[in-house]
């Protein structure tokens, strides 16, 4: 009988803040789940889109995060939670334009930028506040298992798309629909939560040359997220001809293997340190971009489809490893306030890199084929590879 209760005995003695924080990231987790599992098939389906055209699609995606310094700085009086609430609000605007609105390539542009300006704020408010819900020096383990959260919630975000499109007579309006009221939810229960101290608008905007390897590793970061974000998935949509469902599925299934794998990620990285961690990535990543790009010149297409399928789940969750780069700047940072600072600045500069690789890389696909986009993406894991071997931390911080 104890053994019953034991479960729902320690959620109930879980802190109120991360409570609400884990409540929120799961109804957000499924919402994102619900929009990423069925964008490329509907810019395929309405707009039929090319390689350039596609890659193009991910300026408006990507300048959010260029700007997200500069809009942080300008909500200085919003602490990270109250920033988190805006973000998902913006996410909830935006899915309700891509309802309403999207008849047009332009209007596509708008819609994209208005959400991807929620999910860029959001990304270092919510490492801030996981790192900040840590205890005991735990914050690996802390952040895997607010990310295995979120797997969770993917995984039923996913599923729900597969079985609606399959057999439900799901459409895109009524997915983003649902997905606006996920958002909707998420704001409500991150604004129940505590705000905490604020920091001027200076201290934001601020570089520092102590933290210039953190700001090198977003560089290599903001250009190898392309290849999993932007060209893996539209070599499954367009070279292995798939529908929306073998998205969801692979989401899905990356989804139940991010359960297991954030926490033992986080555990790896508290125990083995984030050189280990961050090395280990970059040479897989050559391995995962060989195969993207090659696979269909070595193997029958029923065979590559199959590899290139476990290289998406293999760098869905190599894309995890950001939290080792999050982890890294906050034992090196000077004063505890440059933590969230750092990490906004490390946003922005991965992004204008982001935006850059995304048009270099379908100019790139047009004229030469999908497989140097890969290539290129292999010589940005050896460089990553080479700068995460000087990644080291203070003994005290270790």
């Amino acid at each position: 009988m104890n053994t019953t209760l034991s479960l729902p005995s320690r959620l109930g003695s879980l802190p109120r803040e991360l409570k609400l924080f884990a409540s929120a990231s799961f109804v957000m987790g499924v919402a994102y789940s619900l929009v990423d599992s069925t964008l490329n098939n509907f810019l395929n389906d309405r707009f039929a889109l090319n390689g350039f055209q596609r890659a193009f699609l991910e300026i408006p995606r990507e300048l959010p995060g260029l700007l997200c310094v500069f809009v942080t700085a300008l909500l200085w009086f919003l602490c990270s939670r109250r920033l988190g609430v805006v973000s998902m609000l913006l996410g909830m605007a935006g899915v309700i334009l891509y309802g309403l609105a999207s008849s047009t390539y332009l209007a596509v542009v708008l819609c994209l930028f208005v959400y991807s300006m929620g999910q860029h704020l959001f990304m270092p408010a919510a490492t801030t506040i996981g790192m900040e819900l840590a205890i005991g020096g735990k914050t690996g383990r802390r952040l895997g298992q607010l990310n295995a959260i979120r797997n969770t919630a993917t995984i039923l975000g996913s599923f729900l798309i597969f079985l609606g499109f399959r057999s439900l007579g799901l459409t895109y309006q009524s997915t983003f629909a649902m997905a606006a009221v996920g958002f909707g939810a998420a704001a409500l229960l991150m604004f129940s939560m505590k705000p905490e101290q604020t920091q001027p608008a200076t201290a934001i905007l601020k570089l520092h040359k102590e933290y210039r390897l953190f700001y090198v590793l977003n560089i290599l970061y903001g250009s190898r997220k392309q290849l999993f974000i932007t060209f893996a998935p539209w070599v499954i949509v367009t070279i292995f001809n798939q529908p929306t469902q073998t998205l969801a599925t692979l989401m899905t299934i990356g989804g139940v293997i991010g359960i297991l794998f954030q926490p033992l990620l986080g555990w790896v990285t508290d125990h083995w340190g984030e050189r280990f961690v961050l090395s280990a990535e970059a040479v897989l990543l050559v391995l995962v971009c060989l195969g993207y790009g090659f696979a269909r010149n070595v193997f029958p297409d029923a065979v590559a489809f199959y590899i290139t399928c476990a290289l998406y789940l293999v760098d869905q969750m190599l894309m995890s490893v950001g939290m080792a780069r999050s982890m890294y700047m906050k034992k090196i940072a000077l004063q505890p306030r440059d933590v969230q600072a750092a990490l906004t600045a490390g946003t922005t500069i991965d992004h204008i890199f982001s935006m850059s690789i995304a048009v270099l890389g379908g100019v790139i696909w047009n004229a030469f084929g999908y497989q140097y986009v890969f290539l290129a993406g292999v010589a940005i894991a050896l460089v990553n590879f080479f700068a995460a071997l000087h990644v080291r931390v203070p003994k005290l911080a270790a």
